[in-house]
């Protein structure tokens, strides 16, 4: 078999050619009339993908500078914050918190399961919090969470609503003015078919009045974004190319349509997990992510092994599981410019491999599955 090239992890995603030609051009300088016209129009488009009437700032950094500036703009020390921590990431908006001294309780479900927004709830009567931090779509265990019915839950505790929609957002769903979504994350390198290296953060009137002297903060300090962006700028150095990348990817999701684009997610998803039911493998998340597919590794096969020689020998790039999930589960994504085609090869190769590594199944059940998906 001929060694592809091909990437199914859920961040980074691959980057259309159109994209790649865009980012490809010489640079243009930051401080002209020519960026700012740039920057005013992806700044609207990003609304469009957020489902907000909301500002989005955008910040030359990986999604965890997001994270980050979700908490130290709008909590101050001595306010207590409520973490719903499902996976790696909720670990994550927990670590950054305690990292700046906030008093930080977290609601805990195993991996692989998702937040009962009645839990959630109960949680908030028990005691006054400043902001909870949740996650659409949790990246290290294939779980969305129901976004819509915690953000009720949340606004009527008054506390704001902040969420983790850096691989979630184009994937599943996301209507954060609807679903009273305070602050809204997001990065470059998921559905918006980029590079790494930009960050969003959406942010509502509430989130805006909360912004008060506290913790120290310079680089992402909401104020200079706000600041900047009534001009049609940043304040700091942007990541240009990927800025010129983002306006094209924005006129292709819009061409589009951002109802298809959920759609699509969502009919690759279920393809994939009849290819994943079809090979008599088992699914890991409890309630599974239109975004990326999280499947137990069968018993008697080393997980790390198998990623590494599908990636060394057959060109096929999937993830492995974090944490305590390390070695245990592996990773599809079908999110941003991921296609069936793509997704039908690496299959096709996976399923080689396992029959290789001694697991016991009918070749080529899978493909047939997932095929059969694709002309239903």
């Amino acid at each position: 078999m001929t060694k592809l090239n091909l990437l199914l992890t859920p961040g980074p995603t691959p980057i259309p050619p159109e994209i790649l030609q865009v980012m490809a051009r010489p640079i243009i300088h930051h401080r002209t009339h020519e960026y700012r016209a740039i920057f005013r129009e992806v700044s609207e488009g990003l609304k469009e993908v957020f489902r907000t009437q909301n500002e989005v700032y955008t910040f030359t950094s990986s999604g965890t500078g997001a994270m980050e500036a979700s908490v130290v703009n709008f909590v101050a020390p001595g306010e207590s914050v409520l973490v719903l921590d499902g996976g790696k990431f909720g670990e994550r908006f927990a670590d950054i918190a305690r990292a700046y001294g906030l008093d930080c309780d977290s609601l805990k479900v195993p991996y692989g399961e998702s937040f009962d927004a009645a839990e959630v709830k109960k949680k908030l009567s028990a005691k006054k919090y400043k902001a909870v931090y949740a996650t659409l779509l949790e990246t290290s265990t294939g779980v969305v969470n129901d976004i819509e019915a915690i953000g009720k839950a949340v606004a009527d505790s008054g506390a704001l609503f902040a969420v983790d929609a850096i691989s979630g957002l184009l994937a599943d769903r996301l209507e954060t003015d609807a679903w009273k979504v305070d602050l809204a994350i997001s990065g470059s390198q998921k559905g918006l078919m980029l590079p790494p290296g930009l960050a969003f953060l959406a942010v509502s009137a509430k989130a805006k009045a909360a912004v008060k002297p506290g913790i120290g903060r310079f680089y992402f300090d909401s104020k200079l974004y706000e600041k900047a962006l009534k001009d049609e700028d940043s304040p700091f150095t942007p990541a240009i190319t990927i800025v010129l990348g983002l306006k094209k990817a924005l006129e292709m999701i819009r061409a589009k349509g951002l109802e298809a684009v959920w759609r699509e997610n969502e009919r690759l998803a279920e393809m994939t997990r009849e290819a994943v039911r079809a090979m008599g493998l088992e699914m890991f998340a409890k309630k599974p992510s239109n975004g990326v597919t999280a499947v137990k590794v069968p018993a008697g096969i080393d997980g790390s092994k198998l990623l590494k020689v599908l990636q060394d020998e057959y060109g096929v790039v999937m993830a492995g599981g974090q944490g305590e999930m390390k070695g245990k589960i592996f990773r599809v994504a079908h999110m941003g410019h991921i296609t069936q085609d793509d997704l039908a090869q690496g299959f096709n190769c996976l399923e080689e491999l396992l029959q290789k590594m001694g697991y016991s199944f009918t070749r080529g059940a899978g493909l047939k599955a997932f095929q059969a998906g694709a002309r239903a």
